[in-house]
């Protein structure tokens, strides 16, 4: 009796299988320049945003709106003691806390990074999560009881079309975004890449 080889169309599924494979880009043993990649992008931030803020509250806290870009934007100084869209207005101290974990759970997974990509977006996060906790620390009225500035509104004074927002705002926005868009990729913070990879159909 001979023996014969299945026929490939018995070894094919119409399924698709997850295939997990490194990144071709991924730096080997490169954490170090990761790691200052994701500090510098979250330093940056954070200089950037203290700085917004020191010259707005100095100069145009308590003055008319300012229309800056022809309208696009207004420079509109309020002191929010909550979260986003001014909610949670009463649990500043919980806000506080929260962005502590945030800052904690980034800082333990930054050695492990080996994505350019997700370095990028967890320091833009960073950097924001400590812009605003500093307000919460060291702003009126007391620690963890802060009220954070916000000073952009969007195409109207007040909040009229989008809640006002500021620096550290847009980077969390800016870099959350990132960080959903590698993973719905399929690109990990490890560096490994997840491909769905589609079998042949049955002949």
């Amino acid at each position: 009796m001979s023996t014969e080889n299945p026929p490939p169309e018995q070894a094919a599924s119409s399924s698709e299988d997850a295939e997990t494979t490194p990144a071709s880009d991924a730096p080997k043993g490169g954490s170090g320049k990761l790691l200052a990649l994701l500090f510098g992008v979250a330093s940056a931030g954070l200089v950037l945003d203290v700085i917004t803020k020191i010259i707005v509250v100095a100069h145009l806290e308590g003055n008319a709106p300012l229309k800056v870009l022809g309208g696009l934007f207004y420079l509109d100084v309020l002191r929010n003691p909550g979260a986003a869209f001014s909610m949670a207005t009463g649990l500043t101290w919980l806000l506080a806390l929260l962005a502590i974990a945030v800052v904690g759970v980034i800082v333990w997974l930054a050695p492990k990074l080996r994505s350019p990509g997700w370095a990028v977006g967890l320091g833009l996060v960073l950097g924001g999560a400590c812009g605003n906790l500093g307000d919460r620390l060291f702003r009126a009225p007391g620690p963890l009881q802060g009220h954070v500035v916000d000073f952009l509104s969007f195409l109207a004074p007040g909040g009229q079309v989008f809640p006002v927002f500021n620096v550290a705002d847009s980077c969390i926005t800016c870099g959350g975004i990132l960080v959903v868009l590698l993973s719905l990729l399929g690109r990990d913070y490890d560096g490994t890449v997840h491909r769905k990879q589609k079998k042949a159909d049955r002949s």
